[in-house]
């Protein structure tokens, strides 16, 4: 497992759901990575790349908490199920859910307001729905 901001490379590096499949193959390879975990985005999803062996890679994208990307302003989280007979050469041997959580949009909001942050965020907290 590895987790990582934007990519393996560097913190600024998206790594959408259409990242080309055998760029984000040679990222986990660099990284020895299984599961990959990443943000930046702020768009959640679970991808399943196949490797030319037959071993199953998933990146993982665990979404956001405060700068919602994806028109829905809860904060988002992963629950990851792994069992003791999970492999990586069986493609639904984990289990990724997606979880929302409702919080205060307001309050955060200001707080983003009363700190150095740019105010253009908390803008765009209140417009996310």
């Amino acid at each position: 497992m590895v987790f990582t901001h934007g990519s393996t490379r560097k913190i600024d590096e998206y790594v959408l759901e259409d990242t080309d499949e055998n760029d984000v193959l040679d990222m986990m390879q660099e990284a020895n990575a299984d599961l990959l975990f990443v943000g930046h985005s702020h768009k959640p999803y679970h991808r399943i790349l196949k490797t030319t062996d037959g071993r199953f890679k998933h990146i993982i994208n665990l979404g956001s908490v405060g700068k919602p990307k994806d028109k829905d302003q809860r904060a988002c989280y992963v629950l990851l199920t792994i069992h003791a007979n999970s492999s990586v050469w069986e493609k639904d041997s984990i289990h990724v859910e997606f979880r929302r959580i409702e919080y205060d949009v307001e309050t955060a909001a200001k707080a983003i307001e009363s700190s150095p942050l740019p105010n253009e965020f908390a803008k765009a907290l209140r417009l996310a729905k």
